[in-house]
């Protein structure tokens, strides 16, 4: 099963100096039954970009509460045993739908790819983290700067990349 798992730079920096993404359970997304039901879709690649772009809003989150994070969203996809992708509860949390737990470790070695914001969505990243409290509390305009950063596709890269996204080791 191909999950993706949402980071920040930091994050994955300290994945690229152990190896592993996380011991497990780790927190991924996938395309779920209840994901298929809600996008209405059969298309396999509509529903793995669907899957993407929800990691990509758990990224995200993930800035918001590591201010010193640089202001990127990242998200590594990444090949499992289907048995060891369990659906997180998603019952009628909007922000669950499409979420996983991988409850074994997750090797880097095992990423098929990594997504990455280009340097140029940073302010529209930092203003989208800024703006996620207000936007959970029904804020009309704050909901709108978290889905304006949605216009910023992630880029693609290989996992070789990896170094140079996150820069010379300690």
């Amino acid at each position: 099963m191909r999950v993706y798992v949402p980071l920040t730079l930091p994050r994955l920096a300290e994945a690229h100096r152990t190896g592993e993404l996380g011991t497990g359970p780790v927190v991924a997304y996938a395309v779920t039954p209840a994901l298929r039901e809600w996008c209405v879709s059969d298309d396999i690649e509509e529903l793995e970009y669907v899957a993407l772009n929800r990691a990509a809003l758990a990224s995200l989150r993930l800035l918001a509460a590591d201010p010193q994070a640089v202001r990127r969203r990242v998200v590594v996809a990444v090949d499992v045993p289907d048995r060891e992708a369990g659906p997180d509860p998603e019952g009628l949390d909007p922000a669950a739908l499409g979420r996983v737990r991988v409850t074994g470790a997750v090797p880097l070695a095992k990423a098929a790819s990594v997504h990455v914001d280009a340097e140029d969505a940073e302010t529209d990243v930092a203003a989208a983290a800024r703006a996620l409290p207000a936007a959970d509390g029904g804020d009309g305009d704050a909901q709108s700067a978290v889905d304006g950063v949605e216009d910023h596709e992630l880029l693609w890269f290989a996992t070789q990349e990896i170094p140079g996204l996150v820069g010379p080791a300690d």
